[in-house]
């Protein structure tokens, strides 16, 4: 059986998680660039400096994540939960839908 996720830096490409749930993983400089992580759990996360450009966290539950200095150009956060997420504003870009 093979892990859900596997996520590497995204600047050495060292494997900084491999498995099934991402609630409170480190994934610091996580190279997450058009993923699919619609649904995921991501709680407590820590993305930070994570490269997240137009990787699909639609419905993702962020609450509590940190999103400081990730690169979220172009993902798609249509009813993820970022409750309580931190957030460094200007790495967002809003696209209409």
């Amino acid at each position: 059986m093979t892990d859900k996720y596997t996520i590497k830096h995204r600047l050495t490409g060292k494997v900084l998680y491999s498995g099934d749930d991402l609630r409170d993983a480190d994934l610091r400089y996580a190279d997450l660039r058009d993923a699919n992580l619609s649904d995921a759990d991501l709680r407590y996360a820590d993305l930070r400096d994570a490269d997240l450009r137009g990787a699909n966290l639609r419905g993702a539950n962020l609450r509590d994540a940190n999103l400081r200095y990730a690169d979220l150009r172009y993902a798609n956060l249509r009813g993820a939960n970022l409750r309580y997420a931190i957030l460094y504003i200007g790495n967002i870009k809003v696209v209409p839908a």
